[in-house]
């Protein structure tokens, strides 16, 4: 990776997980990481649960909208992290690829999704910890 590295996450309807992971990841790397997020079969809004679990952690998603996987934004990242979308992610040489395997968020109240967003959060500070150099 040469200056800022980029992250992808792509899952299916990119109405959770993905946003819950770019949200996080934008909020904690700082502008130190350029983030991405899409869906495969992008869904038409961002799950309301998931919009609800982040605002209890400061993080406002409300104005997030699905977007639409494409060739150029798998091009564009250093690190795509994929969230059960299996084949229909695209696959370049190069890149560094990791499978998150969480619940899906869809269909679930803000209980149920309260535990898949602290996972994601713990996920995404390794993440973080492993693109960014230790302060001295």
């Amino acid at each position: 990776m040469t200056g800022k590295p980029s992250v992808l996450f792509v899952c299916v309807h990119n109405a959770g997980r993905s946003q819950m992971a770019a949200a996080f990841l934008t909020t904690l790397s700082r502008g130190e990481i350029e983030v991405r997020s899409a869906g495969s079969q992008p869904a038409d809004k961002v799950n309301p649960a998931a919009v609800d679990a982040m605002a209890e952690v400061g993080i406002d998603m409300s104005a997030e909208i699905p977007k639409v996987l494409t060739t150029e934004a798998v091009k564009e990242s250093d690190v795509v992290i994929t969230m059960g979308c299996g084949d229909e992610c695209p696959y370049f040489p190069g890149k560094r690829y990791e499978d998150w395997v969480l619940e899906d968020p869809a269909g679930k109240g803000v209980d149920s999704v309260r535990p898949i967003r602290d996972e994601i959060k713990t996920r995404v500070e390794a993440l973080i910890a492993s693109l960014t150099p230790a302060s001295a």
